[in-house]
């Protein structure tokens, strides 16, 4: 794995989710126009790709219930993908009436978690994630699919990989979609898994869009993130301040975070195309509108070479030290 050490300029695309999968999971209900200001900070600091909402139920998920209104506002920039979590078919209608670039569509590569999470079987998901297919094609959308706990069920266990290949094929061959998510939906994955499955998906299907979404519950984050890099993947998902999770895993710390992300990649001479520091300022926002801290560490300690001031009376110090030489 020594070749991820020195990134010699290799394109890797960062994708948001922190607007979609981070405020869905908050209590507090981020103000529209503050979710449409923090979309466009998005926009501005370079991320290839930002799922700005989701077209459940309002009921279901009351924090964005102005998906539609959120999407008409935002100030679309040129070259990134603006993308909604689609369930149904009336959430593909809405997505449609919003302009949504890319609709993510999901279930789970376990029945139990798909059971539990979607009320629905994977059979029965996959039809109708087929209907929904078809009205994106129709918009002249394109389509994710986004296969939760594709490294591990919380109630399962873990998921073969010859189970989640196989859904990836009815996905890629079958439903014809532009793109896979492959979702550690729980934080259950570890390295030498992650590069096993990413090489695998790659080799099969080289010319689909292959995206990996980690968790830091276990702190594998970025572990994991290297291993899926080393193993042929560029895209990733992350969550502005690491804000999100899964209520089937209590104590779990969210999604990775883009801003660590971003700096880690950066430091080892990766192009993400993101402005590093207006991603900081955007997860700064953060904590004033969902009423708590966020896990980010760059927010708190700053970036590698972000230096300090010295003591007010380091000049006395010094001074003191070589009058000792004398």
């Amino acid at each position: 794995m020594n070749k991820i050490w020195n990134g010699a300029g290799r394109r890797i695309h960062m994708q948001e989710v922190g607007t979609r999968d981070g405020l869905q999971a908050e209590q507090a209900f981020v103000p529209t126009d503050e979710k449409v200001a923090l979309v466009n900070a998005l926009s501005e600091a370079g991320m290839a790709k930002i799922e700005v909402t989701s077209f459940v139920s309002p009921k279901a998920i009351p924090a964005l219930r102005d998906g539609e209104i959120v999407l008409r506002e935002i100030t679309r920039q040129p070259g990134v993908v603006y993308s909604a979590l689609v369930p149904n078919v009336r959430g593909a209608e809405r997505a449609v009436d919003a302009r949504t670039d890319e609709f993510n569509l999901v279930m789970s590569a376990s029945e139990t978690h798909n059971l539990a999470n979607l009320r629905m079987t994977r059979g029965q998901s996959y039809a109708a994630l087929r209907e929904v297919n078809e009205l994106a094609g129709q918009a002249g959308a394109t389509v994710n699919v986004s296969l939760s706990c594709s490294f591990g069920c919380p109630m399962e266990g873990d998921v073969p990989a010859a189970t989640v290949l196989d859904w990836c094929a009815r996905f890629v061959d079958e439903m014809g979609a532009h793109g896979v998510t492959l979702c550690d939906t729980t934080g259950m994955a570890y390295p030498g898994q992650v590069a096993e499955l990413t090489a695998a998906f790659r080799e099969r299907w080289p010319a689909t869009e292959l995206t990996l979404h980690f968790h830091n519950t276990r702190g594998l984050g970025l572990a994991n993130v290297l291993a899926a890099m080393d193993a042929g993947a560029d895209r990733f998902d992350a969550s502005l301040g690491g804000i999100g999770g899964c209520p089937y895993a209590p104590g779990a710390t969210g999604n990775v975070c883009s801003e660590e992300i971003v700096h880690a990649l950066e430091l080892m001479g990766y192009r993400t195309g993101v402005d590093l520091q207006r991603l900081i300022e955007a997860a700064k926002r953060l904590p004033a509108l969902i009423g708590h801290d966020i896990p980010s560490q760059i927010v708190k300690a700053g970036r590698r070479l972000d230096l300090h001031a010295v003591p007010a009376d380091f000049e006395a110090i010094r001074e003191r030290a070589l009058a000792r030489d004398l």
